[in-house]
């Protein structure tokens, strides 16, 4: 299962975060960008929220139910092993974090998912590498830009990185130009505005414009 989730990962390159989406709309937001060609969708954790282990999971559970066959479903801002396990539990294949935590590693390759850490600096890249990531999150993207994305690509060319932050519709193939395997993209994607006015074929709309620059 994980060499194929990695390999869907390199092929479709574009990780749609969804964030802050409620319970009621998520099975049509999934849908949504499903329809418009997004085959990678991430569901975060909110560590401000305090039921967030049992929240989220049940997110995860209700897209993989529907749209597991279409979708491949990860977690995001995944913290600690605890948050991990009930992602994975739930249906995700991956865990995507902000930072670097060794245990959070450790604990998707003891199971079997897909680790993809956040790092800033080639130090903090290579330490996550080594630690067992199977992807490296840039992040944030936007604010380092893509110079310095270009910077950390070229030496370290054996770390499979991943950007995050400040990406758009009109911007993204100038990302994957840099050297990067692929680019998660969050409120300029799944746009919460038009999910609260139940405009799903905007979402549609835009997930094609991104896979057609993509």
């Amino acid at each position: 299962m994980k060499q194929n989730v990695i390999d869907s990962i390199l092929e479709h390159k574009i990780i749609a975060i969804v964030r802050g989406v409620a319970e009621s709309d998520i099975v049509a937001t999934a849908g949504a960008l499903a329809e418009g060609g997004i085959k990678l969708l991430e569901i975060t954790f909110n560590q401000k929220d305090p039921n967030t282990l049992k929240n989220t999971a049940t997110l995860i559970k209700m897209v993989n139910e529907k749209y597991g066959d279409q979708i491949c479903i990860g977690a995001g801002t995944v913290m600690n092993p605890e948050q991990a396990t009930a992602a994975f539990e739930a249906g995700a294949k991956y865990f995507i974090s902000p930072n670097t935590n060794i245990a959070v590693i450790h604990t998707a390759n003891n199971l079997g998912a897909v680790s993809i850490p956040g790092a800033l600096t080639p130090t903090e890249s290579q330490a996550a590498f080594e630690a067992g990531a199977d992807f490296v999150k840039l992040f944030p993207a936007g604010d380092l830009g893509i110079g310095y994305i270009k910077s950390v690509c070229a030496p370290l060319n054996h770390i499979p990185f991943l950007a995050v932050g400040g990406i758009n519709s009109e911007n993204v193939a100038d990302y994957l130009k840099t050297g990067i395997k692929g680019v998660g993209v969050g409120g300029n994607l799944v746009d919460l505005k038009a999910i609260a006015n139940k405009d799903f074929k905007k979402l549609t709309a835009l997930a094609k414009e991104y896979i057609a620059n993509c």
